[in-house]
């Protein structure tokens, strides 16, 4: 089964622009997401002066050595587009990007990387305004829903919720699809991580990532974490960052403006891939077994937003809200000045009490509750419906 990736077309839209619009194309993922898949659908487009290298064979990297330099012209000698996948192995890549944009004025560079925090910090400085990063995520309910009827929607959803939408894991068949999440998680998803110079504990990596996979949805101390884990909070945040940096999960901060009781110093931490999540609790169950629903409700509609809001192009700034006397909103979005309010809930039918203390201490802004009738509605156009 062939997917349309919706970042293909974005990337098509800035290739070959001219020598004065001309930069190289950096795409981010984690491992296993569909960066070669959708590197090689270009080339298939563009098979004429095209050429593809994977930078994890030493002979690539050899090749694409910065002190190789001048040999760099029997290399890229009448290409029109050369893709490096996996760039952060090649040493220097920042400076090896810099000379073949420069040097080569007809030709498209295109780079894949699975670390952000190892490619993007080689890159940042040598590719100043000659790049354009983007990121591809795994598949998106906009991917995966086009054509579907209603029926096979809600299969499709209930098997997104256990098992995320990593491409393997959406295409395979339930028993296999287990196995194959476990060896992601035991073998390839952390492996930039754990081959960071600096990271001394692996196996801290691991026990700090299950204990937040149980507080999805929950506001997340890292000095309980630290206490818990034994080790200093500087660690704990470290970690963090270079777990989000490797896209395994993402940060949502506590929103406060006007409100003395608002809680402005917290946050909550999210998965990319609720499959990940799963696995590491070592729970698949089906959904009518389990007590998380709200938590992998609430995650996926928020990383399904995310997704879509990076592929259309479109920013806004994303929070939570709570009150020390305990009211709660689980998502806000502000954008262009406006503030939309959003309460997960899984099933439609439920009564939501409306957040009086927020919309009257921020005139303007809008509630809505979205559930898993309406949830498109949100995740394309932040829009299910406003109100109960």
């Amino acid at each position: 089964m062939q997917i349309r990736r919706k970042l293909e077309k974005i990337i098509e839209q800035h290739l070959f622009k001219g020598i004065e619009k001309k930069r190289a194309i950096v795409i981010y993922g984690p491992r296993q997401v569909g960066k070669t898949t959708l590197v090689k659908r270009l080339l298939e487009k563009h098979q004429e002066k095209s050429a593809f290298y994977n930078c994890d064979y030493a002979d690539v990297q050899e090749k694409f050595a910065y002190k190789n330099a001048g040999q760099f012209d029997k290399l890229v000698r009448g290409l029109k587009l050369l893709v490096l996948d996996e760039a952060q192995r090649i040493e220097n890549i920042g400076l090896v990007l810099k000379i073949l944009v420069d040097s080569y004025p007809e030709l498209q560079v295109v780079a894949t990387g699975s670390s952000s925090f190892d490619l993007a910090n080689k890159i940042s400085e040598p590719l100043t305004g000659r790049k354009i990063e983007l990121q591809l995520y795994p598949l998106s309910v906009g991917e995966l829903m086009a054509g579907k009827n209603e029926l096979e929607k809600t299969r499709l959803l209930l098997g997104l919720l256990r098992f995320g939408s990593y491409p393997v894991a959406v295409t395979s068949n339930e028993p296999d699809t287990e196995v194959y999440l476990k060896e992601l998680v035991s073998s390839f998803l952390f492996k930039d991580v754990f081959s960071f110079q600096d990271l001394r504990k692996p196996e801290l990596l691991i026990q700090l990532l299950r204990l937040l996979a149980f507080q999805v949805g929950q506001e997340v101390s890292y000095h309980e974490l630290a206490t818990q884990l034994k080790v200093d909070q500087l660690v704990i945040q470290r970690y963090l960052d270079l777990l989000e940096k490797s896209f395994v999960i993402f940060r949502l901060p506590a929103f406060s403006r006007n409100l003395r009781k608002e809680v402005a110093r917290s946050r909550k931490i999210y998965f990319y891939d609720l499959g990940v999540r799963n696995t590491l609790i070592q729970n698949l169950n089906e959904l009518k077994l389990r007590n998380d629903q709200g938590a992998l409700w609430e995650n996926f509609c928020l990383v399904e937003r995310q997704k879509q809001m990076a592929y259309s192009l479109e920013s806004a700034n994303a929070y939570f809200w709570r009150t020390y006397d305990q009211k709660e909103i689980d998502y806000i979005e502000e954008s262009k000045g406006k503030l939309a309010a959003y309460e997960f809930k899984w099933q439609a039918g439920g009564k939501v009490k409306e957040p009086k203390d927020f919309l009257r201490a921020y005139p303007g802004s809008s509630f809505s509750v979205v559930t898993n009738e309406n949830y498109e509605k949100f995740v394309y156009t932040g829009k299910p419906g406003i109100g109960r």
